[in-house]
């Protein structure tokens, strides 16, 4: 029933752990904080960078803006390739656009580098938009992006739903009177996206794909 289908990025069309953790940790390392361990930044997946930068380690309004700018010193050139694309999501994109639906990428990441990430990994051609945040640091809120989306695609909230794998996707979704999917497969646990009460719950894109086949479609 949902006409417009709104998919996270990171986590939830790809698994983007080593470009993102070795950003983080080249920007830390600007700092003289060295993490040696990626999986200690994998909370830095999904969330905006600035936001996480402050609540992990502390770091005041500016210095979280200075840190994303080297964050992308190392993300721009190398970072964004080291990325895959989950197994299955083709398929996925393949069965929804057969079906007619509008299909959209709404991610905290900068549009200008989701572009980048989809047209490398040749799947651009699947999505009617992409809206992300702009370079500046605005509309990185998962809720506000969903509300842009809405707007601009004259798009009903009833029409729409909100695919992801942190909490985040799943209450910018709510803010919005947007239904959502939380996938179980990406970077957010399960405990944390059940506590945001998403419609539907899957932990594979397997069972993603489920959902819109024609015999249980949504």
């Amino acid at each position: 029933m949902y006409k417009a289908i709104l998919f996270d990025l990171d986590g939830t069309l790809t698994d983007p752990k080593q470009g993102i953790t070795r950003a983080v940790q080249y920007a830390l390392a600007k700092y003289e904080i060295l993490v040696e361990d990626l999986d200690q930044l994998e909370p830095f997946i999904g969330p905006p960078l600035a936001h996480s930068f402050q609540e992990h380690y502390g770091f005041s309004a500016s210095e979280a803006r200075t840190a994303v700018d080297y964050y992308r010193e190392y993300f721009a050139d190398r970072g964004i390739y080291e990325n895959e694309v989950y197994g299955g999501i083709r398929d996925l994109l393949e069965l929804l656009a057969e079906q007619k639906r509008t299909l959209i990428v709404a991610t905290s990441k900068p549009t200008v580098f989701a572009e980048r990430i989809l047209s490398y990994f040749q799947m651009d051609s699947y999505f009617d938009v992409v809206c992300g945040s702009n370079l500046d640091g605005t509309m990185s809120d998962k809720a506000d992006i969903i509300a842009h989306i809405l707007h601009s695609q004259q798009l009903t909230a009833e029409s729409a739903v909100m695919i992801g794998d942190r909490k985040h996707d799943l209450i910018g979704a709510q803010r919005n009177g947007v239904a959502s999917i939380g996938v179980g497969y990406g970077y957010g646990s399960e405990e944390e996206l059940r506590a945001q009460s998403p419609k539907y719950y899957v932990r594979s894109v397997r069972e993603l794909q489920e959902l819109f086949q024609p015999a249980t479609a949504v």
